[in-house]
């Protein structure tokens, strides 16, 4: 038997709130306090004041206004529940909050009540605050990556020349080093952070009214036309970019957005599938540090922080694909296509900013086993060496013969017994090319790794993009 929840008693199920139980990778972590229904109510009302204010910039609205307006909007002064629940009879959040705001600020100003949401529509302040939210948790996830690059960047030096082996379609293949591979990991943590620093420099504010004109803010009898002045002045205010024109129904910053935080979660996936199966016990090359228990088996440690990055690396892209689906929006306001990305852009935000906090601790606690690299160097006899052997014997006995010949010693070598050193000294055609000097030389995995170690001083020159946030 389960005890059922009761009103009040933490249970959540009881006032259907989300708590994050069914996404561990996001609970509790500093994108998911930036996605919140409170911080979505604060980036709404933010988005509000700094059009009121935009408005009084401009000689639209009386200069105190903007100030009333700011002072109102506060999140801890409305409740977001309340709005939700009025939000199905318009259809957004939007409609019942610039109620509620309205009355807040006729409590203080009542002068100002007509300068509230004066000439917006509900989509310019739900996209504008969307950008808002998305803003604020790049910084907190572009600051995580930072970190991690800075842990791959020291742990890639460190192991610049220490081999293991290299795998591909799942076999041992040849030689590299960690610190090759190590520094592809912080070059794939760079690409995403620059990725999202290029987005989060590019999101704009929206500003259209009713159908993109910006008809409701020019007076008839006007003789210049405020418009565009108010779009420059209402994205200053708002700190986002401002954009070339309306884009209510040209959804570029959510699709690019998106993209980006596809890219992001499979960087880091890329990085946590590596550190999964370098870590199985039979590999045991790289491993977390600490790990997670086992509910059944004591003796358990579980890569628990590469588990749930490779958790949200395999959600995100299906979330960026309703976000890229949304592009295809009639009109100049579709029905249905705008709203169907609040919740997988806030959903994408979460994971892929969960996932970065995850790498960032990840990165500090991964031990590494060059002993154990070393010893799964010989589990094949030598055979991660057949293409130096190749290349360097082809002068000697001919490209075809040296190849035609390795091929059939590899089939030897995996006898427990064997190794390729030996077939191949034992072998009449290939045996009297070498001395038993050069034999050794060629067949040592550890200076087989070609120009890894430069490759990596190269990889570890690069700088992230400087983070530098919009005033």
């Amino acid at each position: 038997m389960f005890a059922e929840p009761t009103p009040g008693d933490g249970g959540g199920a009881a006032d259907g709130r989300d708590d994050g139980l069914l996404s561990p990778v996001a609970a509790g972590t500093a994108a998911e306090a930036a996605t919140g229904d409170r911080a979505v109510l604060q980036a709404l009302l933010d988005a509000e004041a700094a059009l009121t204010r935009a408005q009084a910039r401009i000689g639209a609205a009386p200069a105190g206004a903007g100030a009333a307006v700011t002072a109102a909007a506060r999140a801890g002064n409305f409740d977001a529940r309340s709005l939700a629940l009025r939000a199905g009879a318009g259809g957004n959040p939007v409609i019942p909050l610039v109620g509620d705001l309205a009355r807040a600020v006729a409590q203080h100003a009542p002068e100002h009540v007509e300068f509230v949401h004066r000439g917006a529509t509900s989509q310019d302040i739900m996209d504008t605050a969307l950008m808002l939210v998305a803003a604020r948790t790049l910084g907190v996830i572009t600051a995580d990556l930072r970190r991690a690059a800075v842990t791959l960047g020291a742990l890639a030096a460190f192991h610049r020349e220490t081999p293991m082996p290299g795998r591909t379609l799942t076999q041992h293949a040849v030689p590299t080093t960690f610190g090759l591979k190590a520094a592809g990991w912080r070059a794939l943590v760079l690409d995403a952070h620059d990725r999202l620093v290029r987005v989060r420099r590019s999101l704009p504010a929206q500003l259209g009214g009713a159908a993109g004109t910006l008809a409701a803010f020019v007076e008839p009898a006007a003789t210049a036309d405020p418009g565009i002045a108010l779009l420059g002045a209402f994205a200053d205010e708002v700190g986002l970019a401002e954009p070339e024109v309306p884009w209510h129904a040209l959804r570029t910053p959510v699709a690019d957005l998106g993209g980006a935080l596809a890219f992001c979660a499979g960087a880091l996936g890329k990085l946590a599938a590596d550190v999964l199966l370098l870590g199985r016990t039979e590999t045991g090359e790289v491993g977390e540090g600490g790990g997670g228990g086992s509910s059944a088996m004591p003796h358990k440690r579980n890569p628990v922080r590469a588990t749930l990055i490779a958790s949200a690396a395999r959600q995100v892209p299906a979330l960026a694909a309703v976000l890229y689906g949304c592009l295809a929006a009639e009109d100049e306001r579709p029905a249905g296509a705008w709203h169907a990305e609040w919740q997988p852009l806030r959903e994408a935000l979460r994971l892929t900013g969960g996932a970065a906090e995850a790498t960032a601790a990840l990165c500090p606690g991964l031990v590494v086993s060059p002993r154990r690299m070393r010893a799964n160097l010989g589990l094949t006899g030598g055979l991660l060496l057949t293409e130096r052997l190749a290349a360097h014997l082809a002068p000697l006995v001919g490209r075809d013969a040296a190849k035609a010949r390795l091929a059939e010693l590899s089939r030897q070598v995996p006898d427990p017994y064997a190794d390729l050193a030996a077939a191949v000294a034992a072998d009449p055609l290939l045996g009297p090319a070498l001395s038993a000097p050069d034999l050794r030389a060629l067949t040592d995995p550890a200076t087989a790794t070609g120009s890894a170690a430069a490759l990596t001083d190269r990889a570890l020159r690069r700088e992230p993009l400087p983070d530098e946030p919009r005033p």
